[in-house]
């Protein structure tokens, strides 16, 4: 057995530490396995009794299938060069315009938000892969247009015209927390291409009052807020979901119930193997649980974060903004899911990346990772061909 674990920790130490120089980075693609793997054992534990027709893993099935077309997808995205997102970035964002358009056309409604296009087995949520289509095209604006966003207010306003473009298709289904993700990516990619302070406190000035004009306005959203504040007082009513949520969290303890021991997910939080999955990882694995995936969550971000720190450092402009970009975007989405599942945020219905149950999401955030991977791997194939020719 010592035998055993030995030879373990030396090949995992090869992977992560190996004998020739890596073309990618390791360690990324490691996070996003682990966190895959943590989201199909969770999906399957958390959808036990949601299955219909009595398939206890109608949608564990689904989720294994959708992970596989995700790593088909993200082999794909790998042999795309860096350039071509850059190069089709105005098209892609006209195709993420065409499909919220379209969702509004054609789109199914559950629970009452429209935000699917069904294809058969398949169902598109065009909001998700809006995130992505955003950041590719302000990472470009940034680079096309850098001294106009620095020097003029037009030049800051211009990204914010098209964030307000897609916000409007986004409330019509309704879907406030990708319109916050999508102003929160965007604030903070044009900070880092040197956008004025001033006029940061102007627009987010202007925002938070629209954002609380949405909420004041919309009595379900209202419900929301207040059922935050205080979930107790309706437990049964506007709080119920974020009351069995806590609940969740205070049988787990320490070291939790034990996988697939949940109470809460039998029947009693509703969307557990979506929106509240962080709740019932909590409940089955507890505090221990909960600290290992919000590790795993930060050091992708942090990774991603690096990557581009790296590119721009090395003058790849497009690259950094982009790997920033979808920095941002793991980071806050991981934020706002684990606060609204903890009580510390309002319910919003966005996903735990790379956990929780969803389709489009899973090809979003797999296909921004392979992105990821790309713009790593072309900067260690910049610097070995660099050494090369020094040696030579």
């Amino acid at each position: 057995m010592k035998q055993f674990f030995l030879t373990m920790m030396q090949a995992v130490w090869r992977w992560f530490v190996p004998a020739r120089p890596s073309f990618y980075d390791r360690g990324l693609l490691a996070l996003m396995f682990s966190l895959m793997g943590i989201g199909l054992m969770m999906v399957a534990s958390a959808s036990i009794k949601e299955g219909p027709g009595g398939d206890m893993f109608y949608f564990t099935k689904r989720h294994l299938i959708f992970l596989i077309l995700c790593l088909m997808i993200g082999v794909g995205t790998l042999y795309l060069p860096v350039d071509r997102w850059k190069k089709w970035s105005g098209q892609l964002l006209v195709g993420a315009l065409g499909l919220l358009f379209a969702v509004l056309a054609v789109g199914r409604t559950v629970n009452g938000a429209k935000r699917w296009i069904g294809f058969g087995f398949f169902n598109i949520q065009p909001a998700e892969l809006a995130k992505l289509a955003l950041i590719v095209f302000i990472a470009s604006y940034l680079v096309r247009r850098s001294d106009e966003v620095r020097g003029h207010f037009i030049g800051f306003l211009k990204p914010l015209g098209v964030v307000f473009l897609l916000a409007i298709m986004l409330l019509a289904q309704p879907d406030l927390g990708s319109v916050v993700v999508l102003f929160v990516c965007t604030f903070g990619l044009l900070f880092i291409g040197g956008a004025k302070l001033i006029q940061f406190i102007a627009i987010i000035a202007a925002g938070i009052s629209a954002l609380v004009g949405l909420i004041i306005f919309e009595p379900y959203r209202m419900r929301r807020v207040t059922s935050f504040l205080d979930p107790w007082a309706d437990p049964f009513g506007s709080g119920y979901q974020l009351t069995q949520s806590l609940m969740a969290f205070g049988r787990g303890g320490f070291f939790g119930q034990g996988l697939g021991n949940s109470v809460q997910k039998l029947s009693y939080l509703p969307e557990a193997h979506t929106d509240f999955v962080f709740a019932i990882l909590g409940e089955e694995l507890g505090y221990f649980g909960v600290l290992v995936v919000l590790f795993l969550q930060l050091l992708l971000a942090m990774k991603a974060l690096h990557i581009g720190r790296t590119a721009l450092l090395r003058n790849k402009l497009f690259e950094g903004y982009l790997a920033c970009g979808i920095g941002i975007w793991f980071s806050f989405q991981t934020v706002v899911n684990v606060g609204a599942a903890a009580g510390m945020l309002p319910t919003k219905g966005l996903t735990l990346p790379l956990v929780s149950y969803g389709g489009s999401s899973l090809i979003a955030i797999t296909v921004a990772v392979a992105i990821l991977l790309r713009i790593d791997f072309e900067r260690r194939l910049d610097t070995s061909q660099v050494i090369q020719r020094e040696a030579a």
